[in-house]
This record gives structure tokens, C-alpha cells and sequence, in this order.
């Protein structure tokens, strides 16, 4: 579809006031407001228009997605923001480039997408087989390809001719393939390489569609391969990613083995990158020093001269994705965001927001004692914040910072991405639990004793192997129950064929029971102990109500509901109040639990989806939808 797209003109003033402005939605509900009322980018590069003046041009992603692509002036900070001109599904960019012939390309929502910096307008794009690039590239001709997660799609648009091919998925595989790299060779061949449950490097012949592996099934890894382009017209690429002497050259779809790389092959270079990519010369020599989105401030400088130029900016935003909504021993409600990686805390009594760039993703939090913890993305670590004292961000290594650095299993694979966080009933015992790093299958458990700072890590196979734990509860007699999910890590190899729940021994650290209680489910989303009556509530795979008898080892109560809380990792499903009385935040509302028939009786149907959850203070619900706080009054 050939399009001319082009919106509004934004001032350029932006004022971040730690002041709430809480909105009732009717006598029961509030709204509080965004938690970080920021976008981040998925790609940035500086570029001229066709008037020849310095532009920035940004993609914006909040909570929706990728939702538009914002152009700034870098003399004088004016704004343009260009929706996104396709239903792109709240997916975003995980990879972009700017052509040679100074044209914006990009491929996300299962669509191919272009900007043309000198007519700021989207100029084209074409919906495709799903999903989004992972790697784009141009070839001698000036064609753009782009390589898909998650079966490997290969597209390619000619802005020549008009011309565009959607080769669709060339390679299967039964896990989500991530091809990290695309290269095009002189003889107008196409390599890409994926991974990472297998590495793998494939080439594409144009011609005839036909798609054929360049390694032996014998050199895949667990990992990434790479390709690259060099000067010379051929392509290199290694099938592990820093694999010492393991080179191939490759040529009209032919592969060479050359061991160690020649030193005289130099990469021929694109202004193309992942999501992260931040291109920063404007083809005047000037750079980018900074730019950021949370201040909208953009600074450029002048290397010639060393001079600097700052300028505000505006876009519009509905704010970074909240992971996670816990109280804090000082009676705020914290949490993270992503994206942008924030911490909020909001101050109910106070009606006042705090807002800090945070280290990691915060999937998982929870309170224990006079302190408020984490568990982070990517890296398996766990931090500890002490929202009584001043924030000062955190630093690994350093005993001063708040929130403070305590341990992670990174370098091990076994947590790559948290999905639960348990505070101990004891005050001492931290454990965390999730899927693994990306391409492994099983997730472990890391217990942290705050008394002594010692980390114990469980790997999979001390414990259920091939499954993840994706749900914690503490019981009376020293014992774990975890809920699994079958679920790898990101681009993993799905490998059990239904989830389980497991006992725990807290003290020997071994898994003395263990059953796949309901037939079928794959995932044991968020579990509960009611002390009340001895009995553990849970949901698995969100719409499957269920309760377990700890001690009698089974299941007395399944019901089909409607899908609850989950959507985020360390979804929260379940609130206890002080009065003991269990609430359930599904997507649609607010239920309570009948201690005695199980019933789930809904008391409030919410105005807004509920995304996240959820604790109780004074009296109230607190609960994500989306980037925005709400709370929910309980009747008593």
C-alpha cells in the first residue's frame, strides 16, 4: 500500500510534577494515574530532511506498542508525530534501517514499513507473513530485506521499482526461531542466521525462493550464529556467535570453510540495528550527545567546534507498561514499568508520585519485613529497597546504593526472566523462580538467606526437569508447593508436555512430591494459602479456578472461570487482606473466595481490563491495567 501519512505539530514544553491528579471513576474506583508517563524508542537515527535540516527520527513504544514514529528538529526542537499507518497489534521494532537512499525502513505488526525522512511522510508498507524483523539489510541494487521472528520470514521491497517480495517462512523449526542477522552477498545471494535453542545459518537464493543450510547439522549450537557483509562482495559468519576459528565465507550459496577470519575482511556498514539501535552522526558531522525521552531533551554537538546545542521536544505518551504492583513497609504502592525500566512509588495519603530509571526489568516484587524486593530481568538478580531512605539508584558492588544489588545466577542460565518472588513467612528466606535465559529449557529456583547473604541455586533438573516454576506459596509445615509452566526460555525448546505442581522441603531443598494434578494445563499461573482453612487456591492456565489440599495431596475444587489476572510475569493474581479474606483480580473484575464452598463470588465488575496485580492497603485493592494505577474501595 502506497501511503502519504503525516499528523500534528507538538509544542515543546514538558514539566514532570510529582503531584497526582487521581480521578474517580465512581464511588468504588480510582483512577491514580500513569506510572511513568514516558515512552521509550525502538530506534533511533539522526538524518537530514529534504530541506537538508538535522532530524532526529525516533520510534515510539509505550504500553500499546509501537504506536508512532516521531520526527525532531534538532535546531529547534519542533515535533512531528506520525502514527503508525498499520493495525500493528501492540507489537514494535526489533529492527530497523535507514537506506542509502536516506529512507527509513522498519518491519514489525506483520508489516513492512517506510518513511521517507525528505517528504516526512510513511511512504509504504505491506502487510506479511507474521511477524516482526529481527535483521534487515539492503542490497547492491537498493533492495531492503528483512529477516522474521518467529519462523523465519524473508521479505524484500525494491522502492525502485515498487516491487515486493513476502517469501513467507522459509525455515521450521519447533521452537521461535530469533534470525539475529541478514547479509546479501555481490551475487545477489541471501544468508541469514538464527537462534538460539539451535543455531543455524541459512541462504536464500532470490531467484527461486529456494532456501538451503549453509552449516552442518553437526556445527548448531545453543546460542546465535551471525552473518556479515564485507567490503569485498561476500558474506562471513560463524554458526556460535565468538566461537574462536570457526569462520565460513560464503558466495553464490556456496560455503567455505577458512577457520580464522583474514584480516584484511572488513564489514561493509549499514545504519541498521536491533531495537536498540541509536545512530547518532547527522550527515553534516554534527552528533547526538543525548536524548531523552522521560526529560524530552535532545542535545547536539558540534564536534568541529565543540559547542552543544539543547533543545526541548514533546510527544504524546500513555506511559511504560506496569509489571508489578506490591505496598512497601511504608505504606506506599511501588512497582516497575516496562518500557521504559522505571520504579514508581505512589504515596496514597500524600497523593504524590515518585518516579526513578531503575536497573532491570522489575518482574517480580514483594515486601519482607522493613523492606521492599525484586526480582530483575534479564540477568536472575534480586535487589533490595529500602523506600524509607532516599533513593540512589542502584550500582552492583556498591553496599550504598538503594535499591542495593544482592545476587543473581547470572552467569547461569537457570532464571533468565522472573515470574515469582516469594517472601518467606520465616523473615529471613527470599526465593525466586521463573523461565530460563534464551534457548534453554527449565527454569530453577535461588533461595537467598538474608541473615547470612548466601545464595543456594536449584537447577531444573534438582527439581522438575524440562519445567519452570511459575508459581511459589509457603505452607505451615516448612514445605514449598510450586507450580510449573512448560513454557522455555525466550526462543527455547517447549520440552514437557504439561505442567505439574511440586512439594519442597525447605531444608534438605528437595522435591518430595510431585503430580500433573489437572490433565492438560501448561501453566500454573499464581497460587494462594488460606490460612483460614488450610487449603491452597490457585489458577492454572488463568481460566481454570482450582484448590489443593496441601496435606491430603489433591485437588477437592476446579471451576472454569473467566481469564484472570496474568498477563504480566508476577501476575499477582491473588490479594489477602488483613481480615484474612481472599480477593481474585480477574480482567474484567474483582471476585472474593468462600472459604468454605469455594465459590467465587464477583463483588465488582472493573471499568478498566485488569493487567497486573494487586495488594491491599487501607482498605483498598490496588491493581494495574495497563500503564495506570487504579485502586478498588472493599466494602468491609
Amino acid at each position: 500500500m502506497d501511503i502519504m501519512v503525516k499528523v500534528i505539530t507538538l509544542a515543546v514544553t514538558f514539566i514532570v510534577s510529582v503531584c497526582a491528579f487521581t480521578v474517580a471513576i465512581d464511588n468504588r474506583f480510582t483512577d491514580h494515574g500513569v506510572a511513568a508517563p514516558f515512552s521509550t524508542h525502538r530506534g533511533i537515527v539522526a538524518t537530514q530532511d529534504g530541506q537538508g535540516r538535522n532530524i532526529v527520527l525516533v520510534w515510539l513504544y509505550d504500553h500499546r506498542g509501537c504506536y508512532a514514529l516521531l520526527v525532531i528538529d534538532a535546531e529547534t526542537g519542533k515535533s512531528e508525530v506520525f502514527p503508525t499507518p498499520f493495525p500493528w497489534g501492540g507489537d514494535a521494532p526489533y529492527a530497523s534501517i535507514l537506506s542509502s537512499a536516506n529512507k527509513f525502513y522498519s518491519h514489525f505488526g506483520s508489516h513492512f514499513v517506510e518513511f521517507d525522512p525528505a517528504k516526512r511522510a510513511f511512504t509504504f508498507f505491506r502487510k506479511t507473513a507474521p511477524r516482526m524483523a529481527m535483521s534487515m539489510t539492503e542490497d547492491d541494487n537498493g533492495v531492503i530485506w528483512s529477516a522474521t521472528y518467529p519462523q523465519s520470514g524473508i521479505a524484500a521491497y525494491n522502492p525502485k521499482t515498487g516491487e515486493f517480495r513476502d517469501f513467507g517462512h522459509v525455515h521450521k523449526e519447533n521452537w521461535a526461531q530469533y534470525p539475529r542477522s541478514i547479509a546479501t552477498d555481490n551475487a545477489g545471494w541471501v544468508y541469514f542466521a538464527i537462534g538460539y535453542t539451535n543455531s543455524h545459518i541459512l541462504a536464500l537464493d532470490p531467484k527461486t525462493g529456494e532456501v538451503k543450510p549453509m552449516i552442518e547439522e553437526s556445527e548448531r549450537r545453543r546460542g546465535m550464529a551471525h552473518v556479515f557483509r564485507a567490503t569485498n562482495g561476500k558474506v562471513y559468519g560463524q554458526p556460535l556467535v565468538g566461537e574462536k576459528g570457526n569462520w565460513y565465507e560464503f558466495h553464490a550459496g556456496v560455503a567455505r570453510k577458512i577457520g580464522e577470519l583474514p584480516k584484511d575482511v572488513k564489514p561493509k556498514l549499514y545504519i541498521a540495528g536491533s531495537q536498540g539501535l541509536f545512530h547518532r552522526s547527522f550527515p553534516d558531522g554534527k552528533q547526538i550527545r543525548n536524548l531523552d525521552l522521560s526529560e524530552r531533551v535532545l542535545v547536539v554537538e558540534d564536534p568541529k567546534t565543540g559547542e552543544s546545542k539543547t533543545v526541548k521536544f514533546d510527544y504524546p505518551s500513555e506511559g511504560g507498561h506496569v509489571m508489578s504492583v506490591a505496598v512497601a513497609p511504608d505504606g506506599t504502592v511501588c512497582g516497575g514499568t516496562a518500557f521504559p525500566f522505571y520504579a514508581f512509588r505512589y504515596d496514597p495519603k500524600r497523593n504524590e508520585w515518585e518516579r526513578h530509571p531503575c536497573y532491570g526489568q522489575w518482574n517480580t516484587v514483594a515486601r519482607q519485613g522493613d523492606r521492599f524486593f525484586i526480582g530483575t530481568y534479564t540477568d536472575g538478580g534480586l535487589l533490595e529497597w529500602n523506600t524509607f531512605a532516599q533513593w540512589t539508584g542502584t550500582v552492583k558492588g556498591n553496599p550504598k546504593s538503594n535499591p542495593l544489588f544482592l545476587t543473581s545466577v547470572s552467569p547461569e542460565p537457570d532464571i533468565g526472566r522472573p515470574h515469582e518472588l516469594l517472601a518467606h513467612p520465616d523473615g529471613k528466606t527470599l526465593v525466586l523462580a521463573g523461565t530460563p535465559a534464551y534457548g534453554y529449557t527449565g527454569g530453577g529456583l535461588m533461595f537467598w538467606d538474608r541473615q547470612t547473604q548466601t545464595q543456594v541455586l536449584l537447577k531444573h533438573t534438582d527439581l522438575l526437569p524440562n519445567h519452570s516454576t511459575m508459581s511459589l506459596v509457603a505452607l505451615p509445615d516448612r514445605t514449598l508447593l510450586g507450580g510449573t509452566t512448560t513454557a522455555p526460555g525466550t526462543g527455547g525448546e517447549r520440552k514437557a508436555k504439561q505442567a505439574e505442581l511440586y512439594l519442597l522441603d525447605m531444608a534438605s531443598k528437595k522435591v518430595i512430591w510431585h503430580s500433573p494434578v489437572l490433565e492438560g494445563v501448561q501453566e500454573y499461573t499464581d497460587l494462594c494459602y488460606d490460612e483460614r482453612n488450610g487449603m491452597v487456591y490457585g489458577f492454572a492456565d488463568r481460566r481454570k479456578f482450582f484448590v489443593f489440599d496441601p496435606k491430603a495431596r489433591k485437588v477437592v475444587h476446579v471451576s472454569e472461570t473467566e481469564p484472570c489476572a496474568g498477563y504480566q510475569q508476577g501476575p499477582r493474581v491473588f490479594v489477602i487482606a488483613p481480615d484474612k479474606r481472599v480477593f481474585v483480580l480477574f480482567v474484567k473484575g474483582i471476585a472474593v473466595v468462600d472459604p468454605k464452598t469455594f465459590d467465587l463470588t464477583i463483588i465488582a465488575n472493573s471499568p478498566v481490563p485488569i493487567t497486573a496485580g494487586g495488594d491491599f492497603l487501607d482498605g483498598r485493592i490496588y491493581f494495574a491495567s495497563g500503564s495506570r494505577l487504579y485502586s478498588f474501595l472493599v466494602e468491609k
